[in-house]
């Protein structure tokens, strides 16, 4: 993470991040309208992408916003477009919303989900940047988070012609590559790469230095486990018990894993990241 040895970064770093945070405010609930639900633990019942659902009000704002994890749209509370949402609205098509315009709605809805992975990137690409370890590969984390922000601002049909995962795959490298210059301070370090972790008791553990990327954690007993410079990219949380765990110093860790677990007070955080509010 960014450190006093890295101020240079810690403003640059909060400035992109500040435009990566959802302002639904501004945003036209594309989340609700262009993606599809599937009945699940997650959503109450199925919506296909391209309809709004039932719970939109005429103002784009959710009708049970209050109780959505009472009334069982625990994934609506978790998903983070990462800024996406207004910036699809309010850039890439002028402030003119899909109800005003419903000839605009289709390719609308199918932007959106492409500028949505585009931001995801830059919140990886900008964290990669800001590590200490990452100097040697500076250059080229800044060309790809200017590339990745030069592509979020392209016009509809050229956003809908993108190979938008050739180009995720390319970000993805870079990460993979900060990642294992970070993660080689830590001796001895673990690889949970894609492993099976449902459930697992790993409290107390001492995972520090090791690859969870897309690892599933889901419902994992991680109490107190110490989770320094661990890569946790793309982990599923949902449902793991993070209470007391070391996290200040976890790689590529994002708000909608944060939401989608359990913590306490006693566990500690990167500081751009909020104490998600259902922990209290």
């Amino acid at each position: 993470m960014a450190t006093r040895d890295d101020d240079a970064f810690v403003l640059p770093l909060a400035e992109v991040r500040h435009g990566l945070r959802a302002d639904c405010g501004r945003c036209f609930a594309l989340c609700c309208a262009a993606l599809p639900f599937t009945a699940s633990s997650d959503f109450a019942f199925d919506k296909p992408a391209g309809v709004a659902c039932g719970h939109l009000g005429e103002d784009f704002g959710c009708t049970i916003h209050a109780s959505l994890r009472e009334r069982g749209f625990a994934g609506c509370v978790v998903f983070d477009c990462f800024g996406a949402g207004q910036h699809v609205a309010q850039h890439t098509y002028g402030g003119t919303d899909w109800r005003q315009a419903p000839e605009t709605a289709r390719d609308m809805f199918e932007v959106f989900p492409v500028v949505r992975v585009l931001h995801e990137l830059l919140w990886y690409l900008t964290e990669a940047e800001a590590l200490p370890s990452a100097r040697s590969m500076r250059a080229q984390l800044a060309a790809a988070v200017t590339e990745t922000e030069r592509l979020a601002r392209l016009s509809p049909p050229e956003l809908l012609a993108l190979d938008v995962e050739a180009h995720r795959a390319n970000g993805n490298a870079l990460l993979v590559k900060a990642s294992e210059l970070a993660r080689a301070a830590v001796p001895g370090r673990a690889d949970h790469r894609g492993a099976d972790l449902i459930g697992k008791n790993l409290a107390g553990a001492d995972l520090s230095g090791a690859s969870l990327r897309g690892a599933q954690l889901v419902g994992a007993d991680l109490r107190g486990a110490k989770l320094r410079l661990a890569d946790l990219t793309g982990a599923d949380t949902r449902g793991a018990d993070l209470s007391g765990a070391q996290l200040e110093h976890g790689l590529f860790l994002t708000r909608p894993q944060l939401t989608a677990a359990r913590g306490d007070a006693a566990t500690t955080l990167p500081p751009w990241l909020e104490r998600p509010s259902h922990w209290a």
